[in-house]
């Protein structure tokens, strides 16, 4: 039996990057739980998506800070934990950092927004319409260097992002 898996990771990226199907997928392979970040979204969050509305500083605020206590919580039982969130500005991943207490781990999705438009106009049952696309890419700072995220390029199939990223995090 290996060692038990205790790191903390955090899959970022704008909406149809991959966060889920890659974070779901990673937790799995680390026999660690995930937690979709977008199920922590307040009501009022989703509605505001869900009709074309860009989000706020103040209206992530809450969610953020819901996705950080996951992570605080996950540090402190000693377990692993994969959780999807945008995280597109670096002062929400100081927030997620600071929240969590504790060392976390961003795995940035880069893609061009050609192919993710492509991907979300094929994706169904989704409340982040492909209008706000261009929002997210407005918002989005991608992770400086001295923030030290793994960048994965999404034109990768997922099985060879999942399997680079097991590798790093052995």
């Amino acid at each position: 039996m290996g060692a038990v898996h205790t790191g903390l990771y955090v899959i970022m990226g704008v909406a149809g990057s991959g966060k889920t199907t890659i974070g779901a997928r990673l937790a799995r392979a680390l026999d660690i739980a995930f937690v979709e970040g977008d199920e922590l979204h307040p009501a009022e969050n989703v509605r505001r998506m869900a009709a074309g509305i860009p989000l706020t500083d103040d209206d992530r605020r809450p969610w953020l800070l819901a996705i950080a206590a996951r992570l605080r919580e996950a540090k402190r039982a000693g377990a692993g934990l994969v959780v999807s969130c945008s995280a597109l500005k670096r002062s929400y991943r100081d927030l997620l950092r600071a929240g969590a207490q504790a060392e976390v781990q961003f795995v940035y999705l880069n893609g061009s927004p050609a192919l993710i438009a492509e991907r979300m106009a094929q994706r169904r049952g989704h409340f982040m319409p492909p209008a706000l696309l261009q929002s997210q890419f407005a918002t989005l700072e991608e992770p400086a260097a001295a923030e030290h995220a793994w960048v994965c390029e999404i034109r990768q199939p997922p099985d060879a992002i999942v399997a680079a990223l097991v590798e790093r995090a052995a």
